[in-house]
């Protein structure tokens, strides 16, 4: 069985699912790291010079290959949400873990990351923040077998309670 981290961006997926993975022997793959890889080219340089279709069509490519994988702990990007193909490719062999993390939080986390596109056309991170989760947050609780609350949690502390829950 996989277990494949989703949630916003900046709640942790990368960070948990490297030590989840450490902590159940499961083999860790990053979807963001992987497309980034294939491109030779960062996130952001991806979708400045391609466009988000273009981002989001290698994102299920990538998805889709990883879904074939057994035995790892996967972070997705906060979108691979928006296709139900993704899904469904993931839910194969894998249950979904939700990192839920309040906006401030999230804030606080990623506001100094450059390399992080813009994902909508908001005037301020704030407001885009609140905008691309008030899209997304039924998504994610829909598509999630477990819903972890991040906030004032060490990385231990969620890596634990996750193993718990399963």
């Amino acid at each position: 069985m996989n277990i494949v981290l989703i949630g916003m961006r900046g709640s942790g997926k990368t960070t948990v699912g490297k030590l989840l993975s450490k902590k159940l022997n499961k083999t860790f793959y990053d979807l963001d790291r992987l497309l980034a890889e294939k491109e030779s080219q960062p996130i952001a340089e991806i979708v400045k010079t391609h466009g988000w279709e273009y981002f989001r069509d290698k994102e299920s490519e990538i998805a889709e290959e990883i879904s074939q994988k057994t035995n790892a702990v996967i972070a997705t990007g906060g979108g691979l949400i928006l296709r139900q193909k993704n899904i469904d490719a993931l839910a194969a062999h894998g249950k979904f873990i939700f990192l839920k993390a309040s906006i401030p939080s999230i804030f606080r986390r990623i506001s100094k990351d450059k390399n992080r596109p813009s994902l909508t056309e908001k005037k301020s991170f704030t407001e885009e923040l609140e905008d691309v989760w008030n899209n997304r947050k039924e998504i994610y609780k829909q598509t999630a077998d477990i819903i972890i609350e991040t906030d004032n949690k060490a990385i231990k502390q969620i890596v634990d309670e996750i193993i718990k829950q399963l």
